[in-house]
């Protein structure tokens, strides 16, 4: 028996060697670039935060969530600890519950999937773009550009819509709604907000340690704290990415407000600020020490304070200024980065479709998807990577019973 699988990233590849424990099947493996596992070398900034320790339910979305509490029992962030131990993957686990390899180095993770993928049983196809299922009675012909492939189940893995410049892409919900699969909407998650402040080119790459709230007209709609990046566009890094999802989705309003020392009250920030203008610096060095040079002199131009001042020559209201700049700066939101800067799909191919005990599909016998083409997306901080390990180990160890 073959099984065919369309797609070599996360979730393909651990489909096919779940598949190829059974010795008895050939596992035929076709991905549409040059090699496997292309999008993987680009998580966690080239570190592949490949899982979470708390991966439960809660950590992700769409239409049906609950759809991903049995893969996530049967392989669990335990079991997929053990299987890329197996593979030859030392892992180190972070306090927050992020896990990494131990050379901090993507291409470790995508090494030993590929070594993993070495196996007699198993075949895989580089430059293979699958462009039609057909149906033949017996199984599935996958028609690529220069030949055809067969195969008696077949696993359509073809990730999802995002990171485009580096192999997201439609083909899998075109190739899945040709055989009467519906998709919910797509959009970006994970992904760098979008804002029309005017200064955010002179802060282009300063990283900043904030609490942020996300307000749709004037009502917190998220919070969180952690490690903000100003950029050319707006504002990114692990916290934005984890509030992204539905910012700036639907209509009204969005704000952000930051809190650039939320560990200081403004009490204390205030009292700080007193004791500083006591010297003969100039007012730029104020905030110097605290926050990033060039953060804190554009909070400083935002509390309309001359930078021609010394710090001795500040009033008490121009204090409180810049204490209110710091301690609650807002930034007007307007839309998210598209899919070429997402790291995930928000939306997919509907869940229901599927048996959550086996990612086989309930319309067509034989075949099963996996990873981020479904309608699930997690959270920030290894979670999808967790979904694709353990929904493509379920659909291959599914796939491969004979």
């Amino acid at each position: 028996m073959v099984v065919g699988i369309i797609g070599g990233g996360a979730s393909g590849m651990a489909a096919a060697l779940a598949a190829a424990e059974n010795p008895d099947i050939e596992v035929l493996l076709l991905e549409r670039q040059a090699r496997v596992g292309r999008k993987l070398l680009a998580t966690g900034n080239g570190r592949c935060n490949l899982s979470n320790a708390n991966a439960t339910v809660s950590s992700y979305h769409g239409e049906t969530p609950s759809f991903v509490q049995y893969a996530l029992q049967k392989f669990d962030v335990s079991n997929t600890l053990r299987w890329f131990s197996d593979l030859g993957l030392y892992t180190v686990t972070e306090q927050s519950g992020r896990i990494y390899p131990y050379s901090d180095q993507a291409n470790s993770v995508v090494d030993v999937l590929r070594l993993g993928l070495l196996k007699p049983n198993i075949t895989v196809l580089c430059g293979a773009e699958v462009q039609q299922i057909k149906q033949d009675g017996q199984g599935f012909l996958l028609s690529c550009t220069d030949e055809t492939y067969r195969c008696d189940k077949l696993i359509v893995a073809c990730g999802g819509l995002a990171g485009t410049k580096l192999g997201g892409t439609m083909s899998g919900y075109k190739l899945l709604g040709k055989l009467g699969h519906k998709s919910t909407k797509l959009r970006p998650s994970l992904v760098q907000i979008k804002s029309s402040w005017p200064a955010l080119a002179s802060l282009k790459g300063v990283r900043a340690n904030c609490s942020i709230q996300i307000l749709r007209d004037e009502k917190v709609f998220a919070k969180s704290c952690g490690e903000i990046q100003f950029t050319e566009f707006g504002i990114s890094g692990p916290v934005v990415f984890e509030l992204s999802r539905d910012v700036c989705s639907a209509g009204g309003n969005w704000t952000a407000i930051l809190d650039m020392i939320p560990d200081w009250s403004n009490e204390c920030l205030l009292q700080w600020l007193k004791v500083r203008r006591e010297t003969e610096l100039s007012v730029q060095e104020l905030l110097t020490g605290v926050l990033h040079n060039r953060l804190g002199r554009v909070l400083i131009q935002s509390a309309d304070i001359s930078m021609n001042k010394k710090c001795n020559e500040l009033s008490d209201y121009e204090l409180q200024n810049i204490c209110d700049c710091v301690k609650r700066f807002e930034l007007t939101l307007t839309e998210p980065m598209g899919m070429d800067s997402a790291q995930v799909t928000a939306g997919g191919v509907l869940t229901e479709q599927f048996d959550e005990e086996t990612m086989e599909s309930r319309l067509v016998p034989g075949l099963y998807a996996c990873g981020e083409l479904l309608d699930i997306d997690g959270d920030c901080g290894g979670y999808n990577l967790q979904w694709a390990w353990s929904s493509g180990r379920l659909a291959g160890y599914s796939a491969g019973k004979e």
